[in-house]
């Protein structure tokens, strides 16, 4: 499952590290905190490994 945004992209970048003990869970904020609960290393890697060019900095929630 690939970024919808940037955002979103490096979020799951921060609850890899978190996974992968390169930073501590307790430095997550937000979306990473929930991210790095709810998803597998691979899912995590596949959607902080999204190609940048051409997405939002954000999503609209609707």
């Amino acid at each position: 499952m690939p970024a919808k945004s940037k955002a979103q992209q490096m979020a799951a970048g921060a609850a890899l590290a978190a996974k992968r003990g390169e930073k501590k869970k307790s430095e997550l904020k937000g979306p990473s905190k929930s991210m790095v609960e709810s998803m597998t290393e691979k899912e995590l890697k596949e959607m902080a490994s999204t190609k940048r060019k051409g997405k939002k900095e954000h999503v609209s929630k609707s």
